[in-house]
């Protein structure tokens, strides 16, 4: 086999691991940032959780779901100021009808949403009863945050799943909220869905197998076209001077 077929494909072989590697490792980071926690023995859970009503209904006001059960993100464009409250009933959030959000440093939620599991010290100056102490975080009209209310609160499997292969709800949730004087909920459902497929990620390792053997390929062609070359030599000069390379 030509030396250079023989690195190129001793490169390739070499690669093939630390791609497999490096997606599987993608695919666990994927995992853990998108709020599916991985536990002691190294599985992720999968959970979903769906909005399945806004209450009151009003134009211009919607939420949505971020990586799957992890965050949720209101938008305001009703005109009005929309409020979310904290675990304890205290206003924990607020979009004015200008679009500014703000939030209240002395809700003990903002620090309970900074930790997965809320396995975190709130301090002593935020309490439910105390007086709202509103903070200006942002002012694009919507509001993203962290909410415990709709994911499963331990890295144990829910006594709900019985089977791990099948799609099962775990509980419904409520967030609730109040559109200028009207109060509301944000309602919606958490489900456990069975791990998925491995199939991207073979799909990926198959690609790069056929690149390799593309290599491979190109690399023959190459070599054996350069070999049938007219005799006398490879690159035999005529009187119109030097026989043209091939372009690759």
């Amino acid at each position: 086999m030509p030396r250079r077929l023989t690195t190129a494909l001793l490169g390739a072989l070499i690669l093939l691991p630390l791609s497999i590697a490096a997606v599987a490792r993608a695919e666990q980071f994927a995992s853990q940032e998108s709020g599916n926690p991985i536990n002691d023995q190294g599985s992720s859970y999968h959970y979903r959780t769906y909005v399945t009503s806004i209450s009151p209904k009003v134009p211009g006001l919607s939420v949505e779901v971020l990586e799957f059960a992890d965050r949720l993100l209101l938008r305001n464009q009703t005109g009005k100021t929309v409020t979310i409250y904290g675990y304890s009933g205290e206003p924990y959030a607020r979009i004015l009808s200008d679009g500014s959000a703000e939030q209240n440093r002395r809700s003990p939620a903002v620090y309970l949403n900074t930790s997965f599991y809320a396995q975190v010290t709130v301090p002593a100056s935020a309490s439910a009863a105390a007086p709202p102490s509103w903070a200006a975080v942002a002012r694009t009209g919507q509001f993203e945050w962290h909410d415990h209310r709709i994911h499963w609160m331990s890295p144990v499997t829910p006594p709900q799943v019985k089977d791990t292969g099948k799609r099962t709800k775990i509980f419904d949730w409520t967030v609730p909220i109040r559109v200028g004087d009207q109060p509301g909920a944000i309602k919606g459902e958490l489900f456990w869905v069975p791990e998925s497929s491995s199939a991207p990620t073979g799909a990926i390792v198959a690609g790069i197998v056929i690149v390799v053997l593309g290599l491979a390929i190109v690399l023959v062609v190459r070599r054996r076209r350069r070999g049938a070359g007219p005799p006398g030599g490879e690159h035999e000069e005529t009187s119109e001077g030097p026989a043209p390379r091939e372009a690759w």
